[in-house]
């Protein structure tokens, strides 16, 4: 699946979309971005509630194909602005963590 259809399916929103063609192969849930630099597949969705400027970074260390932020987590403008700007693909989600991945079905 990649990240555009992942935006389409019902429960999920578009936040930052400048590379929406990336292939999800896997799909990684955590908080502790250090735990998530050295976890973390590259090709994934990357599940978290983290909402502050390092998850950008941490998610091009990883190469995961996209961000989801889980339990309708919001982000401030500037993070929004710093994801499009590197090519970070972040999506929300009002459900819990690990109802997102169920949804994702990978």
């Amino acid at each position: 699946m990649t990240v555009n259809e992942l935006a389409a399916m019902p429960g999920f929103k578009t936040v930052a979309l400048p590379d929406g063609e990336r292939e999800i192969n896997n799909v990684y849930i955590g908080d502790l971005l250090s735990w998530v630099m050295g976890r973390a597949k590259a090709d994934g969705a990357w599940i978290t509630i983290m909402s502050n400027i390092n998850i950008v970074a941490v998610a091009s260390l990883a190469d995961v194909a996209c961000i989801i932020l889980a339990e309708g987590v919001t982000l401030d403008s500037t993070v929004t602005e710093t994801a499009n700007a590197k090519g970070v693909n972040i999506l929300t989600s009002d459900l819990p963590a690990y109802e997102t991945a169920m949804l994702l079905k990978i």
